[in-house]
């Protein structure tokens, strides 16, 4: 009704203010790929492993009151080069590794579409994807976030279009591994060298 419309234009000033994390460079390393050898998202669960001391801060954002929200495109099922099952195992072993460190996300959205996919379940054009802000559009409605006084941080072009188009300031990841996925053009608020430099900048040297 009328009612809840004007509270949800009221929350997303009011709301909480998170930080939307893409996993794979900023929480996980990328690890290489089988066909091209460029470094992309792990493609078994025991080729994760996280980024040093990735967990730590994302621990400190969330002691600061941030709520945390993973964001990820993981287009290899609709590729057809892995199931999704094995996708959803990946998934599950970075939450188990950011867990034993004592890091835990309020919410996390992946997209599993490509627009040029094989499997036609998971191909053709969404609004989730990255550089589409639709996974943290998604989680903000749902978790009551202000979008204005929160963060993207990502290490590709791509995530900080993401978080410009859904209304967030946005801190660049210079991963030396996802080099092939910036452009000189990119214009983020802030770059950083890793999640632990980047939550010292969003949080201020406390």
């Amino acid at each position: 009704g009328p009612l809840g419309g004007g509270l949800g234009s009221r929350a997303s000033v009011t709301g909480r203010a998170a930080i939307f994390l893409d996993r794979d460079g900023v929480l996980s390393e990328l690890a290489p790929d089988p066909e091209s050898g460029l470094p992309e998202s792990p493609l078994r669960p025991e080729h994760v492993r996280l980024v040093p001391g990735a967990a730590a801060a994302a621990a400190a954002l969330r002691g600061a009151g941030y709520a945390l929200v993973g964001v990820t495109n993981q287009p290899a099922a609709a590729k057809g080069r892995v199931s999704v099952q094995q996708l959803e195992d990946i998934q599950r072993r970075v939450v188990e590794l950011l867990a034993r460190e004592g890091a835990e996300l309020d919410a996390w959205r992946i997209c599993l579409h490509h627009p040029e996919g094989s499997v036609p379940e998971l191909s053709g054009p969404c609004d989730c994807r990255k550089p589409k802000p639709g996974m943290l559009l998604d989680a903000g409605r749902a978790l009551g976030l202000s979008m204005s006084r929160s963060w993207m941080v990502g290490d590709t072009d791509a995530d900080v279009e993401a978080g410009r188009a859904a209304g967030c300031r946005t801190v660049l990841i210079v991963h030396p591994d996802s080099a092939h996925k910036r452009a000189p053009v990119s214009a983020p608020d802030a770059r950083a060298t890793d999640l632990r430099d980047a939550s010292v900048l969003i949080v201020g040297d406390t």
